[in-house]
């Protein structure tokens, strides 16, 4: 199962945020055509309607068999939006859902014990091509499913397979609600060079800079993590002095990662809910 899926039996995207158009215009820049595409949101933007002026299908019925649909509403809001898709339940049409918190058993209870269902998680990264997407099916997901699921979710970044839904909770701990640590490092790495004497827009660019800079090398270096810290770190040098402070057993920031991601963690366990019978 591949693209030519989406071109001859189309694709449904209920829900068109942030998360969903920055899917959308990684699949058009792909070279999938705008009418290959159904978007049902309530509230659409002018991208959307510009779009529908080239041949997208915008708040129409869904086609009867399509290859997938992709559930990109807010938790809050399944109750009113599934229904729309029902009726595609118990099929061929795969069901992608990239909803924080919301279990497979969800939607198997709201399309049936047949529906092929596949839970991702996405993080904010997607809107500029660099996300990465953790993703599990239930039974009903073959491997050429997947394999499609993951060449669309390619668009917005990088993908991997979690070996059972459970790991969802961890996932969502650190790369679903991880950019947000990153930004607080920003801020606070800023605030630290204002209070050394920089200017506040010369201590952002830095701060900026080298967090991205860093993440890129630790992304692209064939080295680990650990190693390139190393490498930055000269015995009796000014990182040295630093690194005595940030990771201090007690109260570095080893300790409070791991305290946060924790708390993310079970966070992700209340909101779904306990676990069906």
């Amino acid at each position: 199962m591949d693209l030519s899926e989406i071109r001859s039996r189309g694709l449904v995207l209920l829900g068109c945020g942030k998360m969903g158009s920055a899917m959308l215009e990684g699949w058009l820049a792909q070279g999938l055509p705008p009418g290959a595409f159904t978007v049902l949101d309530p509230k659409p933007g002018p991208r959307l309607i510009e779009l529908a002026a080239e041949g997208l299908h915008l708040n129409e019925d869904p086609p009867a068999d399509p290859a997938i649909a992709i559930i990109a509403v807010k938790p809050q809001m399944m109750g009113d939006a599934l229904p729309r898709l029902a009726p595609l339940g118990n099929g061929k049409t795969i069901f992608l859902s990239i909803a924080a918190g919301t279990p497979i058993a969800a939607f198997e209870a709201a399309f049936g014990a047949r529906t092929p269902v596949i839970r991702a998680m996405p993080n904010t990264p997607a809107a500029v091509g660099r996300g990465i997407t953790a993703l599990i099916g239930n039974a009903e997901v073959t491997e050429e499913a997947l394999e499609l699921a993951e060449t669309l979710l390619r668009a917005v970044g990088q993908t991997v397979r979690l070996e059972n839904e459970a790991q969802m909770d961890a996932v969502t701990a650190v790369s679903g609600s991880g950019p947000a640590y990153v930004f607080l490092l920003i801020e606070a790495l800023a605030a630290a060079g204002e209070a050394q004497g920089l200017a506040p827009d010369l201590a952002l660019a830095l701060a900026r800079a080298t967090v991205g800079g860093a993440g890129a090398l630790a992304e692209n270096s064939g080295e680990t993590p650990s190693q390139l810290r190393v490498n930055v770190t000269s015995p009796g040098g000014t990182t040295a002095a630093a690194l005595e402070v940030l990771m201090r057993p007690e109260a570095g920031l080893p300790a409070l990662l791991d305290e946060a991601v924790g708390q993310a963690a079970a966070r992700s366990r209340a909101l779904a809910g306990p676990p069906g019978p």
